[in-house]
């Protein structure tokens, strides 16, 4: 049934002339938003949770779920083996998630700086909870006393099963089998590494200052100025100025020795933790569990993809010289910095790809009507755009989102913070802030998520235009945030993207497929001004251009990925820099800059540890599953529901191998997921950008 909460009104009051009647979702997001008269209503708190009216609340929040926690483990240690086992430990695993999860958000997206303190000070504290509830032997007695009692075993599910062996997983990689000495090692391990992951991420952020005297005067204004100093935080890796992108490349990147010493010591625990706990590497620990298994098998799959790019790579390469040397540059070679400009200029010079002629097709309401038409005919699922109460939100320019089963009802909830604004992160994300789970009283915790992307805001009488790139990326994360709405699994620690991370890439990655699709495009991409529709050859252009390079693209990515591996496999007793040459040289094909340490903010490295190969996995699946399920008919709701069933329904509570084979109807190779990501460079695909 219909969610029964107030609703957007269909409004004609757009930005500029508008030939369009909106639908609510549409308004939602390209009608101008009027604040409410809120001074009598009460403040909610933040995402309804009534303690987080104020920064103070979070450590409300933080006790109530550490008081729950103690209360659940006494539980759990005390009641015969069971379903109800697996149950209170997905309880406990709840609690310290709404509260870690919330707050992993609210640290780096909340306006208020008092917020964000808050925020950080929790997820570290509970963070260390987790830490000791993992080596908590009478807590993991409790879940062997249950997985060595086959009686008992035979009367559960399959999910339950496979959750009870996750959380023990949780254990054994935390070191639980380890004498006293050994488990309080791994603990003080964990709980440095949190330190060293925040260390390392902050430090990957920060600019890099040099005396302004140093570079050449007529660049200078393309930087940032701060007295006799230039702060330098980026690449500039788009600037026509080659002067510019070589200074940028050198300064950003020039080592920081604080920074590398952290780096060494991070990767130093990791490797220590999973040896300590018996495994050969940490990437071995981090591997388990996913579709590739073993780091020995994704190095076989980025050796075989490098090999089968081989000729492709170097014609780009070669191209994109041919290029460079037109501009009468003082150096002829390829650098590093000159990559992604290069591989830009060509596209624009061969399809004349400019994005301002694409953006007034692309205004965010009808990208979210589109969205809204493609899930309804695939899946049966349709957005309702809400009021927000007082204070559910963080900033006022956030959009809130039901998300509604045509037989089913209400399935959880997304918030749209789509807009830049002063100290928001420039990235595009999906966070978890309430997990998906049937909870005792049989009525089923409804998923809750943030959607977090770096949009322009309207301005004026116009409302929010996207890039082609944008609208790409807005597909790709709301791929994220149907997997945790129609991920309805029994527990919330598989709920929805909770999986292996080289699966939870494809949902995502598959929508791109649909957002590069004309016959999908064409249901919504209309001029925000005349309601023109988008030229179906604009969309064909755009096609074409993105196979432009792209083997040298998917190439960095190989080598970012192979570099990953290498780091968080055994030691190499050198210096992350002199691995990152020998990589670099192997796997990409542009030379090392001499004094740059790219890997100090190679982020990824922190979140991905030797999991960066998952998007390139990932998108092989999709890939494959795009040809075999989409191809022919990109609104088959008989695909839609297989897709479903197959695939987004399970969370991780099923193999991931299974999920793929169950939907492909077949099991994929190594090789195959190679051919498909080859396929994808060289093939003219049908009716597809």
């Amino acid at each position: 049934m219909r969610s029964s909460r107030l609703l957007l009104q269909r409004s004609h009051a757009l930005y500029g002339r508008s030939v369009n009647t909106w639908s609510a979702v549409g308004a939602a997001f390209n009608v101008q938003q009027h604040q409410r008269c809120e001074h009598l209503q009460k403040n909610v708190g933040l995402f309804g949770v009534p303690e987080l009216s104020g920064p103070a609340g979070f450590q409300m929040a933080q006790h109530q779920a550490l008081r729950e926690a103690e209360f659940l483990v006494h539980k759990a240690c005390t009641h015969p083996p069971g379903a109800v086992t697996v149950e209170t430990f997905d309880q406990l695993s709840d609690s310290l998630c709404r509260v870690a999860d919330l707050a992993d958000f609210i640290k780096v997206a909340h306006p208020d700086a008092a917020f964000r303190e808050a925020a950080e000070r929790t997820c570290v504290e509970v963070g260390t909870v987790v830490e000791i509830l993992n080596t908590n032997v009478d807590l993991c007695q409790s879940l062997k006393n249950l997985l060595g009692n086959e009686a008992v075993l035979a009367t559960l599910d399959s999910d339950t099963r496979r959750v009870a062996e996750l959380f023990m997983f949780d254990f054994e990689i935390s070191g639980i089998h380890l004498d006293y000495s050994k488990r309080s090692k791994a603990v003080a391990l964990n709980v440095k590494l949190l330190d060293l992951y925040h260390e390392f991420l902050s430090g990957s952020q920060l600019p890099n200052a040099i005396d302004k005297q140093v570079l050449p005067e007529h660049i200078r204004h393309c930087f940032s100025i701060d007295g006799n100093r230039v702060q330098i935080g980026g690449l500039y890796a788009d600037s026509p100025n080659e002067l510019v992108r070589e200074a940028a490349y050198k300064i950003f990147l020039y080592p920081n020795t604080s920074l590398l010493l952290c780096l060494d010591e991070l990767l130093a625990c990791r490797h220590e933790l999973a040896t300590l706990v018996g495994y050969e590497s940490f990437a071995h620990r981090a591997l388990k569990g996913t579709m590739a298994k073993t780091p020995e098998t994704v190095m076989k799959f980025l050796k075989l993809l490098t090999e089968k790019l081989s000729d492709r790579t170097s014609k780009d390469f070669k191209m994109m010289k041919e290029v460079k040397r037109k501009t009468h540059t003082t150096n002829p070679e390829v650098m590093p910095w000159d990559h992604a400009y290069l591989s830009s200029a060509i596209r624009t010079e061969m399809f004349n790809i400019d994005p301002s002629i694409y953006s007034p097709y692309f205004s965010l309401g009808a990208c979210m009507e589109g969205l809204n038409c493609l899930f309804t005919q695939l899946l049966g699922v349709y957005f309702q755009a809400e009021h927000p109460k007082m204070g559910e939100l963080w900033s006022e320019d956030v959009r809130k989102l039901a998300v509604v089963h045509e037989t089913e009802g209400l399935l959880g909830y997304i918030y749209c913070d789509f807009f830049r604004r002063p100290d928001k992160p420039h990235q595009d994300c999906h966070f978890t802030i309430r997990g998906g789970r049937l909870r005792e009283d049989g009525v089923y915790q409804l998923p809750v998520v943030v959607l977090m992307l770096s949009l322009p805001p309207p301005s004026g009488r116009t409302p929010s235009l996207l890039t082609p790139s944008m609208v790409e990326n807005l597909f790709h994360e709301m791929g994220h945030a149907m997997h945790s709405m129609l991920g309805r699994t029994h527990y919330q620690h598989v709920t929805g993207t909770r999986c292996s991370t080289d699966f939870a890439e494809v949902p995502s990655i598959l929508m791109e497929y649909f957002a590069s699709d004309y016959r999908v495009l064409s249901r919504f991409a209309r001029h925000y001004q005349t309601g023109e529709p988008l030229p179906e050859n604009l969309v064909s252009r755009l096609c074409e251009s993105k196979r432009v390079c792209s083997a040298a693209d998917t190439q960095l990515q190989i080598f970012y990925a192979a570099l990953d591996q290498v780091y968080h496999g055994k030691p190499q007793y050198r210096s992350t820099t002199d691995i990152l040459r020998e990589m670099q040289e192997r796997f990409y094909g542009l030379p090392y800059v001499k004094d740059t340490a790219w890997q100090l903010r190679f982020s990824h490295l922190v979140g991905y540890g030797a999991k960066y190969y998952s998007y390139l996995m990932s998108r092989a699946v999709a890939s494959m599953v795009w040809r075999q399920c989409f191809l022919q008919d990109p609104f088959s709701r008989v695909m839609g529901e297989r897709y479903r069933r197959e695939m987004l329904a399970h969370g991780g509570s099923k193999e991931p191998v299974l999920m793929v084979q169950g939907m492909l109807q077949k099991t994929p190779t190594i090789e195959d997921f190679v051919d498909a990501l080859v396929l994808d460079l060289n093939a003219n695909v049908k009716s597809s950008v």
